[in-house]
């Protein structure tokens, strides 16, 4: 399974969306600082995943979500669907 996921950084009030095949492990370097895209915004929260059956699935999804370019609706996409 591949899963998309949406954080939240406590420290700049953005989104990242990001596309996993190991969510846990995915988790684990953005929450160290492995992560170059979310060193900067740490700490950071797991709001929201969806999960998919191939990976091409999940990164058509992700980029769909990131092509609204738009913290409301994404806020909106989070607050409807919980983890």
């Amino acid at each position: 399974m591949f899963q998309v996921y949406i954080l939240l950084s406590d420290k700049t009030g953005k989104f990242y969306i990001g596309s996993t095949g190991n969510l846990e492990d995915r988790l684990s370097r953005h929450l160290s600082g492995r992560s170059k895209a979310t060193f900067s915004g740490r700490p950071w929260k797991l709001l929201w995943t969806e999960e998919f059956e191939t990976r091409s699935a999940a990164y058509k999804r992700e980029m769909e979500i990131k092509a609204w370019k738009s913290h409301d609706r994404i806020a909106q996409l989070v607050k409807r669907i919980p983890i």
